[in-house]
């Protein structure tokens, strides 16, 4: 049987990513499952820390493993932004729709080159409240001038990937799932699992 695998988040976009891109190689779960589970304010000012701070009190929670994701855009022209607030940029309460029409706003003055972005991944694994292994990953492209396709999530539609011309909004998931940040740290987190069989 599969090593479980407990994802802290609660956003089913997310566990369904990574369920896919780790492909039945462990039992996954995630916080809709611990309705108890903590609700962990994200002020890290990285993505690393704030990847730490989830992992860490989830797992300090359940008393077992538990693997957070902190992740989001950033934009070269505005300076990295919306960077760890890209799940906020336009506001505690934003959805996708708000927040990517305040990145188009602020892209305005800009184009072609000059809106090359990235996307970042960090994972955290923890165990017991205990940081055990940080998994980085990043793709890089540009933003367009306006959302293309209406799969994916968060700025999917806006970011075309470097080598591609649709944005991830528009590409199928099996092709977003091997390029993709999330991908990146993902496959960085499954050598490791398989070097470091303890989440047996």
């Amino acid at each position: 049987m599969p090593p479980y695998l407990l994802v802290a988040t609660r956003n089913a976009h997310k566990t369904r990513e990574i369920s896919q891109m780790l492909r039945g190689c462990f039992r996954i779960e995630d916080l809709t499952a611990h309705p108890g589970a903590p609700e962990v304010e994200e002020t890290g000012a990285t993505f690393e820390a704030n990847a730490i701070l989830k992992s860490c009190a989830v797992s300090a929670f359940t008393g077992g493993w538990a693997l957070a994701d902190d992740s989001g855009l950033e934009v070269d022209a505005l300076g990295g932004e919306p960077g760890v607030r890209s799940a906020r940029y336009a506001g505690e309460s934003a959805v996708d729709a708000n927040n990517n029409a305040l990145l188009l706003k602020n892209l305005l003055p800009f184009r072609g080159k000059q809106r090359a972005a990235r996307f970042r991944c960090c994972l955290a694994l923890s165990k017991k409240g205990e940081v055990i292994a940080i998994f980085n990953g990043a793709v890089e492209g540009v933003i367009l001038n306006e959302p293309k396709g209406d799969g994916g999530f968060g700025y999917d539609p806006l970011f075309v990937p470097r080598g591609y011309c649709e944005s991830f909004g528009h590409l199928p998931s099996d092709v977003k799932n091997q390029i993709s940040h999330r991908a990146s740290a993902l496959r960085r987190f499954s050598a490791w699992a398989e070097a470091n069989p303890a989440l047996e």
